[in-house]
């Protein structure tokens, strides 16, 4: 799986006003507290503004919010809003993409893929990462020493 650092922003942002509770949280502040480049920051907020998940506040006091309590906001509602839907490929939905031949069966593992994914984004909510108390299953999966190598030549 791979996140863009648009989405790696976006959680980390949500994930400072769930810590943040009640009180606006300026676009420097979040910027400052999580080391983003603010503009950039700006545009992921006016997207997740847009997808009902947070609210802008004007005036000397103002900032940005979360629009619903962080208990009620997963971490794949806050991708979708800056990414689109999980798990796609070469921009189309799994089951919209059709394989011929020995190829066939790829589009079950990619749907697989997305159902796995969804398992883990949905369970977990802002509240859960800002106060560092992750879900069981979470947990569990990623205190497996082979979670933590990517196995991978790079």
């Amino acid at each position: 799986m791979r996140l863009s650092a648009r989405v790696d922003y976006a959680l980390r942002a949500a994930a400072e006003l769930a810590a943040a509770g009640e009180g606006p949280t300026t676009v420097g502040e979040l910027a400052k507290g999580q080391e983003m480049p603010p503009k950039y920051l700006e545009n992921i907020l006016l997207q997740m503004r847009r997808a009902g998940l947070v609210r802008g506040q004007r005036g000397p006091e103002g900032g940005y919010v979360l629009a619903r309590p962080a208990s009620q906001i997963s971490l794949a509602d806050v991708i979708r809003a800056v990414d689109g839907p999980l798990a796609n490929v070469r921009g189309e939905r799994p089951e919209h993409v059709g394989y011929l031949g020995a190829a066939q069966a790829l589009q079950q593992v990619w749907i697989a893929l997305r159902a796995s994914e969804r398992a883990i984004l949905e369970e977990v909510t802002l509240e859960q990462i800002a106060k560092g108390e992750l879900p069981p299953r979470v947990t569990e999966l990623s205190s497996d020493p082979s979670a933590w190598n990517s196995h991978s030549p790079v």
